[in-house]
C-alpha cells in the first residue's frame, strides 16, 4: 500500500478509471454481440444493430478504450459481415 499521498490519490483514481472503461468495454462488447447475432439471424434490424455497434467502437476510441486500428478492424469486420449476409 502506497504511503505518499500523491501515490495514494493515483490508487484511487486508477481504480476509478479502470471501473470506468470496464463499463465502457463491456457496453461496446454487447453491441457487437448484438449486431453479429442480429446478421447471423437475418433479421430485418441487422442494419440498426451494426450502425449501433459502429457508434459504439468509434466513442470508445474517442475516450482511449480501444485503438484506432482495432476499432478499424472490428468496424470493417461488422460491415463485411453484413454486405455477405444481405447478397
Amino acid at each position: 500500500m502506497p504511503n505518499i499521498k500523491s501515490a495514494k490519490k493515483r490508487v484511487l483514481v486508477s481504480a476509478a478509471n479502470y471501473e470506468r472503461n470496464k463499463a465502457y468495454r463491456s457496453a461496446l462488447r454487447t453491441a457487437v454481440k448484438k449486431a453479429n447475432s442480429a446478421i447471423e439471424s437475418g433479421a430485418a434490424d441487422a442494419d440498426v444493430a451494426v450502425k449501433a455497434a459502429v457508434k459504439k467502437i468509434d466513442q470508445a476510441t474517442a475516450k482511449g478504450i480501444i485503438h484506432k486500428n482495432t476499432a478499424g478492424r472490428k468496424k470493417s469486420a461488422l460491415v463485411c459481415k453484413l454486405n455477405k449476409a444481405k447478397a
